[in-house]
């Protein structure tokens, strides 16, 4: 073989090498690989994207557990046109869906072009009174939008005060005020008694003379002899 027919054969293997390690290193990205976030997410249509969906528990919560939980996800909506979510479920639980201040709301806009997080201090919540799930497992949560379509996911359970979910659980009710007990009431005075202070005043008794003997009415009083 002549040199020139190797040299040719040198470059058109190189070539080749570099071809196959360009297609390696377009296949390594991660758009390629479509790799998915720790948590939970779901899409509906082409339009809405729900991220990072995770049921959040009561702070020091583990295993098997049922009581009050709160739903946490961010959605974005690429449409012209804003998209309305009317209710999730965890389970079979329904959420209440409040806003900011906790005044309760029928459903959360997402705007168009825009994005809505729901859960932590400031946005949205979602709040489930009683959700029967398993802290550190999943659980199935059902999103449904003012226009009928709706999208499920396994959102992972993870108990308040754990890693980036501090301060997102459910907040604990109030501890009861005991009632105060009613001041003591004064008792009445007795019939009769002397109120301390007053000075009683004795009545006089009609008929009476200054010594004190009744006289009877119409008798007349003898005349004193005048003294010698």
């Amino acid at each position: 073989m002549s040199r020139s027919l190797r040299r040719g054969s040198i470059a058109a293997i190189a070539a080749i090498a570099i071809a196959s390690l360009s297609s390696c290193a377009a296949g390594n990205t991660p758009d390629t690989l479509q790799i998915k976030p720790d948590n939970a997410a779901a899409t509906l249509g082409t339009d809405l994207r729900l991220n990072n969906i995770v049921v959040v528990t009561g702070e020091g919560t583990s295993g098997d557990y049922t009581g009050p939980a709160n739903v946490v996800v961010n959605i974005s909506n690429t449409a012209t046109t804003p998209a309305e979510l009317q209710s999730i479920t965890v389970g079979s639980s329904a959420a209440t869906l409040a806003d900011a201040a906790g005044a309760t709301l029928t459903g959360i806009v997402i705007p168009a072009g825009g994005s809505v997080a729901i859960g932590g201090q400031g946005n949205p919540s979602a709040t489930v009174a009683s959700a029967s799930v398993h802290v550190g497992g999943f659980a199935p949560t059902t999103f449904t939008f003012k226009d009928g379509q709706k999208v499920d996911a396994q959102a992972g359970v993870s108990p308040d005060g754990k890693g980036l979910y501090k301060g997102f659980g459910p907040t604990p009710s109030a501890t009861a005020t005991p009632a105060k007990s009613s001041s003591p009431t004064a008792a009445a005075p007795s019939a009769g008694a002397t109120t301390p202070g007053a000075t009683a005043t004795p009545g006089a008794t009609p008929g009476a003379t200054a010594t004190g003997t009744a006289v009877p009415a119409g008798a007349t009083t003898p005349a004193v002899p005048a003294a010698h």
